[in-house]
């Protein structure tokens, strides 16, 4: 279902509706289990679909139930992540050589910097848009994108930091400056692939609604900074500008759209 790592992790067997369950019945559940779905899966992006995240599912089913730190969890599943990889497992490895098939003869980092910001839709979402048989090659943007998107889940972060405390602002602006000011130009640099992929076209629209939602964001760091309030009719635009980005495009999400919308509704706080 391409979720991410945390949804997994806060699944527990004993909770929710087994909470009210007694001892003896308790002693009855064996675990659980995690399903791997192969409809849109080749070779080359299973262990992508599957690992690291398996490695939080695990965890959560061996684990006393107090132990529900997600930010710990996540810090702890990037070393697990280069151990898999040392074993041999492939969901690191085979992503580059899937953003130089998009990219063709082009460099492959502005195509890096768009798959890293966005994953694929989720749950049942890419059979609604699109017809697939068993020879549909798995070779597109959805199809490269990783299924959690460290990139997006720092930056995320960084926001819920830099507005827990106007204070913690001014530490964290620069940081989140350059991260937005890097998205709003990648599109530039982008097009000159886009324009010579064929697997990479699809995906115009994602790379420019990635960057007007860097520049909204941009913006309101400004407002943010300066201690202004933006006119409303700007705070109306931006919230049209970053629903309509939200919407899933080349059956892909731009992650830090969430993000953005926080950084555009703090500013009339």
């Amino acid at each position: 279902h391409i979720m991410p790592a945390a949804t997994h992790y806060a699944v527990d067997p004993l909770d929710k509706e087994a909470a009210s369950l007694t001892d003896e019945d308790k002693a009855r559940i064996l675990g659980g289990e995690a399903c791997m779905w192969s409809e849109y899966v080749t070779p080359e992006n299973i262990d992508s679909r599957i690992w690291p995240r398996a490695a939080a599912i695990a965890e959560r089913l061996w684990s006393p139930q107090n132990v529900k730190d997600v930010s710990d969890m996540y810090d702890r599943l990037a070393y697990v992540s280069l151990e898999l990889e040392s074993l041999g497992l492939t969901h690191r490895s085979s992503y580059p050589p899937m953003l130089r098939r998009l990219a063709g003869d082009h460099p492959t980092e502005p195509v890096g910097v768009l798959a890293d910001m966005v994953e694929p839709v989720k749950f049942y979402a890419r059979g609604q848009t699109a017809k697939y048989t068993s020879f549909t090659p798995m070779n597109r943007l959805v199809d490269t994108a990783r299924p959690e998107s460290d990139a997006a889940r720092r930056f995320t972060q960084m926001v819920d930091n830099a507005l827990a405390s106007r204070a913690n602002l001014k530490p964290l602006a620069q940081s989140l400056r350059e991260v937005l000011t890097r998205l709003r130009e990648n599109d530039a640099r982008l097009r000159p692939i886009l324009a010579g992929s064929f697997l990479l076209k699809e995906a115009a629209p994602v790379s420019e609604n990635l960057a007007a939602a860097a520049a909204v964001g941009l913006q309101a760091l400004g407002y943010l900074e300066s201690g202004q309030r933006p006119a409303d009719t700007w705070r109306k635009e931006s919230a049209e500008l970053l629903a309509r980005a939200w919407k899933p495009q080349a059956e892909v999400l731009i992650m830090i759209v969430p993000a953005i919308k926080k950084l555009v509704d703090a500013t009339g706080q």
